[in-house]
């Protein structure tokens, strides 16, 4: 029976649904982050504990592992500004060298069950940072699954209220006279964040799913202006223009954007458009998955009469 779970990156988007749904459980989660003052929404949880720390000491990694039952390691970057060959320190030190803390820390602590995030397309040889880097972590951890009790996910892009894909969209539409973007032919399978959570904390304590990695894609794939154009309508913007960038213009549009402090874009996420975000012929799916569709969650918070009450903004913080 687990009873503790040290949850690494708890606070951010996926994170604060499984902290719910493990709350729900009755489990005890440690959330460790280094600002306790902005998971307010994790903290009112029951069951959840928020420390400050940080996960990338190895002694301090070691001393939150203690007495844990099993790690959740949701830990991930889109953006690197320390842009190189094959990935910047920035994506090295997320998704390489704190899978290889993570995995050495557990077996100082005595911690043998570890579920872990990658993504779809990870690929140590793949054609971005992004994806170079979350490959090198899923074939550390993966590696590890003879000593260790491992489970990875491989989610494609991740759909529901709080996300920052669709409402990505949203706030373009909102903000510019038309959309124009790059990469509008690449291919997507989006996948519900609740019934992502769902499945880490399902897994948990299912033996069949050790040694296991997992492919997460919702029902239906998409093209990128597909699913521009669904947002569009959603938003009562029928009358604004999606243009399609050329290479070129697209590669500027990224390197403009990238300069930001929060990015939307950068040129290694055009490039890992360069692979679609699809279920493999040869991927594993999870047992009994049955995916959520993205048409009947996407028009609950983006719709143009959707909701905007403070109940719906506390269901997304409860995870509901």
């Amino acid at each position: 029976m687990i009873k503790n779970a040290l949850l690494l990156g708890g606070s951010g988007f996926v994170g604060t649904w499984i902290a719910n749904r493990l709350s729900k459980a009755g489990v005890r989660v440690t959330i460790p982050t280094r600002r306790r003052e902005r998971n307010k929404a994790n903290i009112m949880l029951p069951t959840v504990e928020v420390v400050e720390a940080n996960i990338h000491d190895e002694a301090t990694l070691v001393e939150l592992m203690r007495g844990q039952d099993v790690v959740i390691n949701l830990v991930g970057v889109l953006h690197d500004h320390d842009s190189r060959l094959p990935y910047g320190k920035g994506f090295a030190a997320a998704h390489v060298e704190l899978p290889k803390k993570i995995v050495a820390a557990m077996k100082q602590a005595g911690v043998r069950r570890l579920v872990h995030m990658s993504a779809l397309g990870a690929d140590p040889a793949g054609c971005s940072e992004y994806l170079r880097s979350k490959g090198e972590g899923e074939a550390i951890v993966m590696a590890a699954a003879k000593d260790l009790d491992v489970t990875v996910f491989r989610p494609s892009v991740i759909f529901g209220i709080g996300d920052k894909f669709l409402n990505t969209f949203a706030r373009v539409f909102k903000l510019a006279p038309f959309f124009a973007s790059g990469g509008m032919k690449a291919k997507f399978q989006p996948v519900y964040v609740g019934d992502v959570a769902d499945a880490f904390v399902a897994c948990i304590e299912n033996l069949a799913t050790f040694g296991q990695r997992y492919e997460l894609c919702g029902p239906k794939v998409y093209t990128l202006r597909q699913l521009v154009e669904y947002v569009r309508e959603l938003t009562g913007n029928q009358h604004k223009k999606v243009k399609e960038l050329s290479d070129l213009w697209a590669y500027l549009q990224a390197g403009i954007l990238w300069l930001l402090p929060n990015p939307p874009m950068s040129p290694d996420n055009l490039r890992s458009m360069d692979v679609d975000s699809v279920a493999s012929a040869d991927g594993q799916t999870y047992p009994g998955w049955n995916p959520t569709a993205l048409e009947a969650v996407a028009p609950t918070y983006l719709g143009k009469v959707a909701p905007k009450s403070k109940l719906d903004d506390f269901r997304y913080h409860a995870g509901r």
